[in-house]
């Protein structure tokens, strides 16, 4: 990157020599020539490819400057401002390596670091003593100001700023040299020299106070309700075998999280262990250890039943297949799976078309679902009576999310493409056909054939276009089908889940795909499940379903920023602040509980930040706020010392506390 900034640079000075020689060669033309202005107007401007040129090298810069500033704000916490310039982020590196950095870009070891340049206390802080550094430190009372009319110029383009200043300000101003070629100002009819203070730089100085903080401005929620915090845990805290991995270094990681005033934790019972071999033989050895240590640390317990693959996806580290005995059906029968256009089967996990369809060794997939559940429910009844595992949040799909499988990585997607619709499987085409015979049009049977692959874009594709079919009347049939065989395995699931765990607070996952949301088809959510187009609300019907089972909604991506996304994949017209208002206010509408976690690893502040206003929203008017919130998630990146000081001062805000600002 260096090389290529020092090549644009060396690039940027010949070009300014060659301006200032087509300059030279302009005056002399000028005096020979000086009635010919068309021809000497002609000479002086820049050829076009130059112009080119010089836009593309500015491009270039900006982008880099941009994944820097990505980069600090994400991963180092640096306070920087979304379209702040390379002089920026140099001061804040100076900053934080002890150094004081003031607006003008004067720059010496901070108070007590003088040893950074060798030298004594005093030799370090002389700097201060200029003029141009006073001017900033000045204080402006009312009744003492005056006016400066400051000119400069640069490259043959002039600047003016009109500030106003102090009366030790013009006495200050009055103290500059006047070397020879200088742009002079005036005050008060004074003759003064701005020096090589640029116009910007002498705006700081009038607006900034020295002393002054570049941070954001934070929202004091002291005093706000309470939200529970909870905490991911590995995805491999339990191995393959159902033994609990490293017991000792977990327990001294939960110790930490607990020092934190963390309410609890958030552990996957993964179907594919726990069941692994034979239908109904269950093993939880694992499971029994480590619950038991988090009771002993007075933790609580937010468990998944995980019937889903892991691995493949987002943030998998391991790979947990589903039980053995599952995948031996597949092989005979594949149509068990979510299958696409192109009869590529996915098996993150089981078709939502054999729901009721007896092909799991003489039970339907929703039995083999309730049989674990009551299961787990049976094996840890004192767990459930002493209040430590506090809620069940149900597995409906992949990823543990209610959705279809539409852009797995397995098969080739990558954001920010669509994805593929996942019904052709025959149970799911057996689904389809009623639903178009009962319409009355047998051949809308079939799934939309003009619908891109995983990695199109909407405005390439017949179906998903802006006016496309997605909106025609067999468009609507289709997708209304397609998101209600979703509804209804929630439905149906949901409803054996509170039977199994009456008395427990159950959620329910849905996940937040915020990409092509500013579209009018939103295709990325319409190959997912989620019939929402610009002209429908796909999420209150998911919300009902929800409400009648009497079941949270834990929603995803409340840490992304809008305008983070345009910075990254502009391409991808995404809005994940506008989903995530839509989808809370669908469940607040219906009133349930609404429960939320990140999609993404977060440990910087401006993060944390949209968490809180998203969990607790300071312009509603009923005061409606998050149940809880779930952290992705505990590993060696969340226990670094300045992470999880974050994270804590995080974890206060978000119980209500005031913290001190750091």
């Amino acid at each position: 990157m260096a090389t290529e900034m020092e090549k644009l640079g060396e690039t940027s000075d010949d070009d300014e020599e060659d301006a200032d020689m087509d300059v030279k060669e302009e005056d002399e033309e000028d005096q020979i020539c000086g009635s010919d202005r068309d021809r000497t107007a002609a000479r002086r401007s820049r050829p076009k490819e130059e112009k080119e040129r010089t836009k593309l090298r500015e491009r270039h810069r900006r982008a880099i400057t941009a994944r820097i500033l990505a980069g600090l704000r994400r991963h180092g916490n640096y306070n920087l401002r979304v379209r702040a310039d390379i002089n920026e982020v140099i001061a804040a590196l100076g900053r934080e390596a002890g150094w004081t950095v003031l607006p003008d870009g004067t720059t010496f070891p901070a108070r007590g670091n003088s040893q950074l340049l060798g030298r004594p206390p005093a030799a370090a802080a002389a700097p201060m003593s200029s003029p141009r550094q006073a001017i900033q430190r000045l204080s402006f009372a009312p009744g003492q100001r005056s006016t400066v009319y400051a000119s400069c110029q640069m490259k043959g383009a002039s600047s003016v700023v009109r500030a106003s200043v102090g009366e030790e300000g013009e006495r200050l101003m009055e103290d500059f040299a006047l070397p020879a070629g200088c742009i002079d100002g005036v005050v008060d009819d004074k003759e003064v020299c701005c020096d090589q203070i640029l116009v910007d730089d002498l705006r700081l100085m009038i607006s900034q106070p020295l002393d002054a903080p570049s941070r954001i401005r934070e929202r004091d929620f002291a005093g706000t309700p309470y939200v529970p915090v909870y905490v991911m845990l590995p995805l491999g805290v339990v191995d393959m075998k159902c033994e609990l991995v490293e017991p000792d270094v977990l327990t001294k990681q939960l110790r930490v999280l607990k020092s934190a005033n963390v309410d609890g934790v958030m552990v996957d019972c993964w179907w594919g262990i726990v069941e692994a071999h034979a239908p109904q033989k269950y093993n939880w050895q694992g499971y029994k250890k480590l619950f038991q240590i988090v009771r002993d640390l007075k933790l609580k317990i937010q468990v998944v039943m995980s019937f889903h693959e892991c691995g493949g996806n987002v943030g998998d580290d391991v790979h947990i297949p589903l039980p053995q005995w599952i995948c031996e059906i597949g092989q005979s029968n594949p149509d068990i799976f979510f299958t696409d256009r192109e009869g590529r089967r996915n098996t993150e996990c089981l078709s939502w078309g054999i729901d009721k369809e007896r092909v799991l060794k003489g039970r339907t997939a929703v039995e083999v679902y309730f049989d674990f559940m009551r299961g787990f429910r049976v094996q840890f009844d004192e767990f459930f009576e002493d209040g430590v595992i506090s809620e069940i949040q149900v597995g409906l799909g992949p990823c543990g999310e209610l959705r279809y499988p539409s852009y797995p990585a397995r098969h080739g997607w990558r954001y920010p493409g669509i994805g593929e619709f996942q019904c052709y499987d025959r149970y799911m085409m057996k689904s389809l056909r009623k639903a178009a015979e009962a319409r009355g049009h047998v051949f809308w049977a079939k799934g939309p054939e003009n619908a891109g692959s995983y990695n199109s874009q909407p405005h390439v594709t017949g179906f998903f276009r802006d006016g496309g079919d997605y909106d025609s009347y067999y468009g609507r049939f289709f997708l209304s089908w397609y998101s209600s065989v979703l509804t209804d395995h929630a439905d149906r699931v949901l409803s054996l889940a509170k039977l199994a765990f009456e008395g427990t607070c159950i959620a329910a996952k849905v996940s937040g795909i915020h990409w092509w949301y500013k579209t009018a088809s939103h295709a990325a959510e319409l190959t997912a499940g989620f019939y929402n187009p610009c002209n429908r609300d796909g999420y209150a019907s998911i919300a009902a379903t929800l409400k009648k089972q009497d079941t949270a909604l834990n929603f995803t991506c409340v840490e992304l920023r809008t305008i983070d996304q345009h910075e990254d994949f502009p391409e991808a017209l995404a809005d994940p602040e506008g989903l995530v208002w839509q989808v809370l206010n669908a469940a607040w509408d219906a009133e349930i509980r609404v429960a939320s976690e990140n999609a993404l690893p977060c440990h910087d502040r401006e993060g944390y930040n949209k968490i809180l206003e998203n969990a607790k929203p300071g312009d509603d008017p009923d005061g409606r706020h998050l149940a809880a919130f779930t952290y992705l998630r505990l590993g060696p990146a969340l226990m670094e010392p300045r992470n999880f000081a974050e994270f804590q001062r995080f974890v206060k805000r978000m119980h209500g506390e005031g913290v001190a600002e750091f």
